[in-house]
């Protein structure tokens, strides 16, 4: 093979190479620091850096497969959820909602600012042993830091209205927030009328698995359409944590 035939080769090469690498990366979780398979995947988050150790050594991590729940006089979750203007990332790992300041739920008299929405598929919780297409964790704070995640499960049904309008305003690439003018969301459309509700302490689901999370999964799942599974399966084929030891933590739930 002539000089200039091998020339064209590695160019040939490197260019198929340079054509993969983004698809590749994006699978991978690569310049994320973890993933949801391999090297990176979950049973290796407590040793990709120190700060992900209560990955590994915790005691309280989610998600659960909620089981022997505890019938409990709880309060109920009282939501004041306003529209807003519809801010939606694709950051690596799921689509993320960003959502503006003043709407929040009062559980027992403590106030959490709702923050933001994001969406597994598969959903991680799991509900006596059941699996369910996807969830959505809709993630608050209240004036201490303190994080409270509601999930509302999703199960394979018809078309869900609320995810129509987030999944035709998706980003094009990933790390790109999209904010269309003038189009708003209400995540109160994305709430089932029973809002009755498993709830235990917890983490967050992704490193660093932060502990100390109160967890309120609602009970009443909400549809979403084979199709819309699909859709939002192109990008994260599968983006869900194994469910986690119980390690004795009391499962309550509304009567």
């Amino acid at each position: 093979m002539t000089s200039k035939a091998v020339k064209i080769l590695c160019t040939a090469t490197l260019a198929a190479l340079l054509a993969t690498a983004p698809t590749l990366a994006q699978h991978a979780g690569t310049g994320h620091g973890w993933s949801y398979e391999g090297e990176a995947g979950p049973a290796k988050w407590g040793e990709l850096k120190p700060e992900y150790q209560t990955c590994k050594v915790g005691k309280q991590q989610s998600p659960i497969d909620i089981r022997g729940a505890q019938p409990a006089d709880l309060p109920p979750i009282e939501f004041a959820y306003q529209p807003s203007p519809l801010r939606i990332i694709d950051n690596g790992h799921t689509i993320q909602v960003n959502y503006a300041p003043g709407s929040y739920i009062t559980v027992g008299g403590r106030k959490y600012e709702l923050a933001q929405a994001h969406f597994h598929h598969p959903a991680e919780e799991k509900v006596n042993g059941e699996a369910y297409a996807m969830d959505a964790h809709l993630v608050h704070k209240d004036a201490s830091g303190k994080l409270a995640v509601v999930t509302v499960l999703l199960k394979a049904a018809s078309a869900n209205p609320f995810l129509d309008q987030i999944w035709k305003n998706l980003p094009e690439h990933e790390g790109q927030e999209n904010a269309p003018e003038g189009v708003s969301v209400d995540l109160g459309n994305l709430l089932p009328d029973q809002r009755g509700y498993y709830t235990f302490t917890g983490s967050l689901t992704t490193p660093p698995c932060s502990e100390d999370v109160t967890w309120l999964v609602l009970k009443t799942p909400v549809q979403v359409s084979k199709d819309q599974e699909a859709t939002f399966a192109r990008r994260y084929e599968h983006n869900a944590r194994p469910v986690q030891p119980l390690n004795g933590r009391l499962v309550r739930m509304t009567k």
